[in-house]
């Protein structure tokens, strides 16, 4: 497999329970690239990223970063997960949660020194949330939960972001430190991939766009893809999707590759 692809995804199928949630996903992103991926309530879209991440167990397809499976590069690639699936009520302190983004670059002995705590701060001073490092993440609002996310991405330094409606019930000025953000981390030849709801803001925030509903309907360029026709397709005939991919699944037995 070509390695000029950050990502490349190919006859991907994942279901529950035989109830297909994605069926024979197949595309490829190229590097530096802010992708947009959108579609209707239950399309597969936080599915897809699971499934990238091995979180999920596909029917079958393969996946490959960078040329390699995720366990040769998992260094090169972070998750930025939906705020709900956090418990906001354990006690920690937003210090602390930004603190596990450098997990990874620890030593065997996975003790933080100063310079750990030091990236830590810049990090929230970054996000905005500097004043708040102390603070219980239970007393934070929701914007702010969403702001220690992105600051603990920025420890992780990696090439390859797969974020999860990172603009869920944050507020304005939220919504604008991140986009900001993101578009610094383009900057740097680094590659995103968020889950977005939004299609208003489609053609503002991205260059690139996955359109998703059970199958895949188009991914490239939004000048290319993002039209009428193909948001139509995604939106308009989600049943009919769902209805022709679970038929197939009844005969999709083969593990991922």
């Amino acid at each position: 497999m070509t390695k000029e692809y950050v990502l490349t995804v190919d006859q991907l199928s994942v279901g529950y329970d035989k109830t297909p949630v994605l069926w024979d996903v197949h595309f490829e992103i190229p590097k530096g690239k802010l992708v947009g991926i959108v579609g209707p309530n239950g399309a597969g879209k936080s599915t897809l990223l699971k499934a990238l991440l091995g979180m999920i167990s596909p029917l079958s397809g393969k996946v490959e970063f960078f040329g390699f499976p995720l366990k040769r590069v998992r260094d090169k690639v972070a998750y930025i997960p939906q705020r709900n699936s956090v418990d906001w009520d354990f006690p920690i302190s937003a210090f602390e949660v930004v603190l596990m983004g450098r997990y990874g670059k620890l030593g065997y002995l996975k003790r933080p020194n100063a310079a750990d705590r030091e990236a830590v701060m810049r990090a929230l001073e970054t996000v905005g949330m500097l004043a708040f490092a102390d603070r219980q993440i239970s007393e934070l609002s929701g914007g702010q939960q969403q702001r220690l996310f992105i600051a603990r991405a920025l420890l992780q330094d990696a090439d390859l972001y797969l974020m999860d409606e990172p603009f869920a019930g944050v507020d304005m000025a939220t919504e604008k430190a991140i986009i900001a953000l993101m578009d610094k981390w383009k900057a740097q030849g680094k590659t995103l991939l968020v889950v977005h709801h939004d299609l208003s803001t489609v053609g503002t925030y991205f260059d690139w766009v996955i359109l998703l509903n059970t199958c895949l309907i188009a991914c490239g360029p939004v000048a290319d893809v993002f039209h009428s026709d193909s948001i139509l397709r995604t939106y308009g005939k989600g049943s009919a999707l769902l209805e022709e991919a679970a038929k197939l699944t009844q005969n999709k037995t083969s593990g991922i590759r």
